[in-house]
């Protein structure tokens, strides 16, 4: 081989690597932009079945709800979340409710969450003309009420479905690899929750119902 030879041999074989190397980065980067979108789009679906079931309150498209989700699940709070959407902070947490995704510190502290439950006779009523009264009763404003209430429908649609659909979004995190950091507040929530079932079921057993 001559030397000339080799030199030509030499420029094809670091042409050639180079192109494999940059061929392999942009499918690399193709595939991750198509996991991403595919996780949207499953987030989006989740949204859709919550749709078909319950009335939302926010105006927001199954998309952008999709991305209040991934946001959630990946530790974000109402606040960072709304930064990065460009929502108001209130809509964030009314997106949340809406597809089931509870945080502990959605309950108000200066109300009592079990005086107030025992007084609602429909947790998922729209309408309570009696905010007021729950408020004269439970010595707290007539807001901390409507807050409080929203927390307690956002449990009795999540109830009424076995919180399957907050099961479906967790799903969908972990089956595509993505870091699901839920802050603890979000699991002692749902222990709370559960906590309160079993003491319901308590207290029906002990009046006979």
């Amino acid at each position: 081989m001559t030397e000339k030879t080799e030199e030509l041999k030499d420029i094809f074989v670091s042409v050639t690597d180079e192109e494999t190397v940059t061929e392999s980065q942009s499918e690399s980067r193709g595939s991750l932009a198509r996991d991403e979108e595919g996780v949207e789009q499953r987030l989006a679906a989740v949204v859709g079945r919550i749709r078909e079931r319950f009335e939302f309150r926010t105006s927001l498209d199954d998309e952008r709800l999709a991305a209040v989700v991934r946001e959630f699940f990946e530790g974000s709070d109402d606040a960072a979340i709304g930064a990065t959407l460009e929502l108001e902070e209130a809509t964030v947490r009314r997106a949340r409710l809406d597809c089931h995704l509870l945080r502990e510190t959605d309950a108000p502290e200066d109300i009592d969450m079990g005086a107030l439950r025992s007084r609602v006779d429909d947790p998922l009523a729209t309408d309570h003309p009696s905010d007021g009264a729950y408020a004269a009763a439970l010595d707290a404003d007539r807001e901390t009420v409507e807050r409080a209430r929203e927390v307690l429908a956002a449990r009795a649609r999540a109830r009424s479905v076995s919180h399957r659909f907050h099961a479906e979004f967790e799903d969908v995190i972990a089956e595509a690899g993505l870091a699901s950091r839920m802050t603890e507040s979000v699991r002692e929530d749902g222990l709370d929750e559960a906590t309160e079932d079993i003491d319901s079921l308590e207290s029906d057993a002990d009046v006979g119902f």
